[in-house]
């Protein structure tokens, strides 16, 4: 069973989806680790990024992140000569028709993800990112047809519990919720599927270049009808609507480097300093109900993710030491 990948709130990317480096032996690459906190220190404080752009709409937000993204990506592209990586991306056709389904899920995601953050629904956008990893389990079953371990369908059980748990305690599904964890985990399986050629950058620029004509008209006909909030507040709403793009990519690129530098078993634990955050942010700053029900959903999360992480520690110990034992017969 494969190890969950790290999720990235607001702007999905898995380690797959970076190329491939020498994991890690020994004391930690100082640069990744500060890399990778970087990235989800980033990710974990959107929220208080999009509630400076109200009263700008989530689909105007996205339409903009969308657009600025692209620009982002050409300035970085340009700057590291890697315009070439994104010709061989958009001249794949498998890999294109993958970066493109992709796409549609990493705007369902983002528009999710922004209708949380200016619609009081933070505290459910961090139990989509805890719940992710749990969602990525689920799609191994259903999707690849891998066969769990006793710990992981019990993970699984805890997680359908808490959903349960939520659902009742408040009387509606965390839509949002299960929209972000299963819009990022298909989103991750499409990205596994491109495989680790496709550099951060020159995936994020092809997927952007994909939504790119929908925003653009979406935007042009929001002007047109007097909807657009772009000019209308004033130069600084201007200029943070256009940071999306560096909001964006910026905690992108850094993940990117921590895949890189540091072993996988440690960017997926910096995952979960995103969805603390955001959780934090939603109870104590934007002052979002925590009615008992979700506490208890939230706590049975932690438990799945705790088996999880157990068992997966577990796992790879064991196939250390049989890698180990077989070595010397290998060598004999």
């Amino acid at each position: 069973m494969r190890t969950p990948s790290p999720s990235s709130p607001g702007g999905p990317v898995t380690a797959a989806a970076t190329p491939a480096a020498p994991a890690a032996t020994g004391a930690l690459d100082p640069r990744g680790l500060a890399a990778g906190v970087g990235a989800y220190l980033l990710w974990g404080v959107l929220p208080l990024y999009f509630e400076l752009l109200k009263p700008s709409g989530a689909v105007e937000v996205v339409a903009h992140r969308v657009l600025w993204s692209l620009v982002f990506c050409a300035v970085v592209l340009t700057a590291t000569r890697t315009w070439r990586a994104l010709g061989v991306v958009l001249r794949a056709g498998r890999t294109m028709a993958l970066v493109a389904a992709a796409s549609v899920l990493l705007a369902v995601n983002w528009l999710t993800f922004v209708f949380a953050a200016l619609g009081g629904h933070v505290v459910d956008a961090a139990l989509g990112y805890f719940i992710n990893p749990l969602v990525t389990v689920l799609l191994a079953v259903v999707v690849l047809r891998e066969r769990l371990r006793r710990t992981q369908w019990v993970a699984l059980g805890f997680g359908v519990a808490a959903v349960v748990v939520i659902t009742v305690g408040l009387g509606r599904l965390p839509w949002v919720a299960l929209t972000l964890a299963g819009s990022f985990g298909v989103y991750g399986l499409l990205k596994n599927r491109v495989g680790r050629s496709v550099a951060a950058a020159p995936g994020l620029a092809a997927e952007t270049l994909v939504l790119a004509p929908v925003s653009a008209v979406y935007l042009v006909w929001l002007g047109t009808t007097g909807g657009s909030t772009f000019t209308a507040t004033g130069v600084w709403h201007a200029l943070a609507l256009a940071g999306t793009g560096i909001a964006t990519a910026l905690p992108l690129l850094l993940f990117g480097e921590s895949a890189r530098r540091l072993p996988l078993s440690v960017v997926g634990s910096l995952q979960y300093l995103a969805p603390v955050l955001q959780l934090v942010i939603g109870v104590l700053v934007l002052h979002e109900t925590m009615l008992p029900a979700r506490w208890w959903g939230f706590g049975l999360v932690w438990v799945a993710l705790v088996l999880l992480t157990v068992d997966g520690v577990r796992t790879q110990r064991a196939q250390r030491l049989r890698a180990a034992a077989a070595a010397p017969a290998v060598a004999g």
